[in-house]
Order: structure tokens, then sequence, then C-alpha cells
């Protein structure tokens, strides 16, 4: 209770702060309803203890139930001993106290705990119909609304159990779906520097095991992109870490809002790989797309520019095209055809044996409304294709 009043707002601070008064207020000018003092310091104290314990943190809460309900048990039937006792209130804002103890109860606590918590305000909210002395007919009004009042609690607590379990599946689950997203995002981050790292190793090894003298400049040429690679591998990790830590700052390997970073995906890639040539429809450089759109649109031809260094052995050209659907202007079309070998499914359809490459776009295409299919061209060589809505496109000169 203490950490959820400290997290709120000042404002909202003050205005519990407020309201809490006006109840101890109420309380003790309730408690002057009495006709001898003692006994209105008695019943002041009592709506105290009940709010209080209405207030009380999860691990205190037992016993200031047990404490405020013993002492309401008793005065109650103190005052029924007395001969001049109340004749308007047997103090209500205790008796709303303690209903809402059980209402706690329940929520809080398993079933057999939350009979034993909520039975004694039960009794207490009872009981409180002794304090008055208008006759058995205003005691059996009062002890109605409190037989009527708490199988109300008892069913609003299991009601906001409910809720609070509810609300906690739905937030496993985005966390699940975060974390989805995170192992998504570095995969696509890393796999491809690090895939164009294990490709210029493996060529640098080919070259020294076939007996090739490589000159000086070709060796420090083939280091520099290994360097440079692995640089960008490393900067993707940390981005990818500083987004983790603090998600109000973007992480700085973020694709821009435009499918100009294309452009310079599939140069870096031709120099490790063959030729990669893209084609952008001009109509989407006019239009300012959505960050679901352009990020979608990075990550499916990233992947892609990856399985192709990995699996399509022979490759002599690869062809990246991203344009809108002739049929549909609302739809935008993404393919990235290839001419090489290996392209069968078992082998294109999996990274590292993970099975996380092509399954992990099907995921992110589909969660904006997209389609995704993959598979081998005749006569060789492999298709990625996807459609992915255009949604609320704009000029991007407005």
């Amino acid at each position: 209770m203490l950490s959820a009043f400290r997290a709120r707002s000042r404002t909202q601070r003050a205005f519990l702060c407020l309201v809490g008064a006006a109840l101890v207020v109420l309380v003790v000018l309730e408690g002057l309803n009495a006709p001898y003092l003692p006994v209105a310091a008695a019943t002041a104290a009592t709506g105290v203890l009940c709010l209080a314990a209405l207030a009380a943190p999860e691990r205190l809460l037992a016993q200031q139930v047990a404490l405020a309900t013993a002492a309401s048990c008793s005065l109650s039937v103190a005052e029924a001993l007395l001969h001049h006792r109340p004749e308007n209130t047997p103090g209500m804002v205790e008796l709303c106290a303690v209903l809402l103890l059980i209402t706690r109860a329940v929520r809080r606590y398993p079933a057999s705990r939350a009979v034993a918590y909520a039975a004694g305000p039960a009794i207490a909210a009872a009981m409180l119909a002794l304090r008055l002395a208008g006759g058995r007919d205003q005691q059996f009004l009062v002890a109605l609304v409190v037989v009527v009042a708490v199988p109300f609690m008892v069913v609003l607590g299991v009601c906001l159990r409910l809720y609070d379990t509810l609300r906690a599946r739905e937030r496993e689950a985005i966390q699940q779906a975060q974390r989805l997203e995170h192992a998504r995002e570095l995969h696509d981050f890393v796999a491809h520097h690090v895939t164009a790292i294990v490709a210029q190793t493996k060529a640098a090894r080919f070259t020294a095991s076939a007996g090739h003298v490589q000159s000086t400049e070709d060796l420090d040429r083939m280091l520099a992109e290994i360097e440079r690679a692995g640089s960008a591998a490393m900067g993707s990790m940390r981005a990818m870490v500083s987004d983790l830590r603090d998600s109000a700052v973007p992480a700085a390997r973020r694709p821009p809002g435009d499918l100009s970073v294309l452009r310079d995906l599939t140069q870096d890639f031709s120099v490790l790989g063959p030729p990669a040539a893209l084609t952008l429809d001009p109509r989407l450089t006019e239009r300012r797309l959505s960050p679901e759109t352009t990020t979608t649109v990075h990550r499916v031809v990233q992947e892609s520019l990856t399985n192709v260094r990995k699996h399509a052995t022979g490759a002599d050209r690869v062809e990246v095209r991203v344009t809108v659907q002739p049929d549909s202007r609302d739809r935008l079309e993404v393919s990235v055809t290839d001419d090489g070998r290996g392209g069968t499914p078992a082998a294109r359809g999996k990274v590292d044996g993970s099975g996380y490459g092509l399954v992990g776009l099907a995921e992110r295409v589909e969660a904006i409304g997209g389609q995704l299919t993959a598979g081998p061209q005749s006569p060789r060589g492999w298709r990625v294709l996807v459609v992915l809505p255009l949604g609320a496109a704009s000029p991007s000169s407005s």
C-alpha cells in the first residue's frame, strides 16, 4: 500500500490524504453521538483502527484486521450492556471499513485464508447493530443491511481477484511478446553482420589453403571488412542493450522512417556477396510510411540477403524489388530473388538449425497484416515475397 501510495502523483497523494483526514473527522463526529465521553473516545478509536487496517500493507494486514475486529466487537458488546446508547448511528464509517476489509481479504488471499480473514470483519459488522438504542426494529434493519452487504462484498472481492488475475496474465503475455520481439531484433541486427564475418573468414581460409599468394593490400582489405562487420554487430548489440535499459531512448541502429536505408544494405551486401540490384518504386520515396512498415521491409530484405549469403551457393545475381502492387495501390510488395543453388525449404527456412529466420519474419509480417511466401524458383534460385498494407500513408511534403 505504501509503495502504491508513493508511486502516485503529488496531486493524487494530496487527494488521498484529504480523503483520509475527512474519514477520520467523520469517525470522530460519529463518536460524539455516544452519551458518554469514554464511549465516544472508544468509538473514534475503533473507527480509526478499522480505517488503518484498510490501508495496512500486505505483511501487516492479518494483524491489523485481527486488532481492528477485536476492538470493534469488544466495543459492541460493551455498548450493548449500557442503558444509554447512540440513537442515530452505530458508526457507519466503521461499518463501511469492516465491509471493505472483507473485500480486501477475498481479493488478496487464497480461499482458505480468505474465509478466516473475512470472518472477523463480517462478525464485527453484524455486531455493530448492538450499539443502537432504537429498539429491535432499528437493530434488525441494520443487521439486515449487513446480511445483504456481506455477500455483496464477497462477490466484489472475487470479481476484483479475477480482474487482478486477468491483468497479470495480460502483463505476462505482453512481456512474452516483448521478449520474442527482442529476440527477433537481436537476430535481425546481429545475424546479418555475423554472417558477413563468417563468409569473409571462409574466403580468406579458402584462399590461403589453395596456395594462392595474397598481397598485403588484399589481406588488409579482407581483414578490414571483417573488422567493419564485427564493429557493426557490436554496435547493434550495444544499441539493443541501451534500448532494453531505457525504453524511452530509441535504439541507434533502428532503420529510419523511410526506405533509403535499403540502398546502403544492398551495397554493403554486394561488397562480400554477389551483386545485389535494388529496384525501389519512386512512389514509395514520395510517401511517408509508418515505422512498422519501414522496419518490417528492412528486416525482410536484411534476413533474405543473409540467407542468400549463407545458402545460395553459386549465386551470380540478387534482385531486390520494393514496389506498390500494380493491382492494389494500398499494398506494398517486397521481393528478394537470387539464382543460386541450395534453395531447399529445409535449408532456407532455418538459420543455424534454429528455425527462427523465416519463422520470425512471418510472425513480424503477419503482426502488421501482411503475408509472406518463400520458395524455390525454376530452374534454380529462391524467392521471398512479402505483401504489406501501406496503411494511412501521407505525402512527405505534408
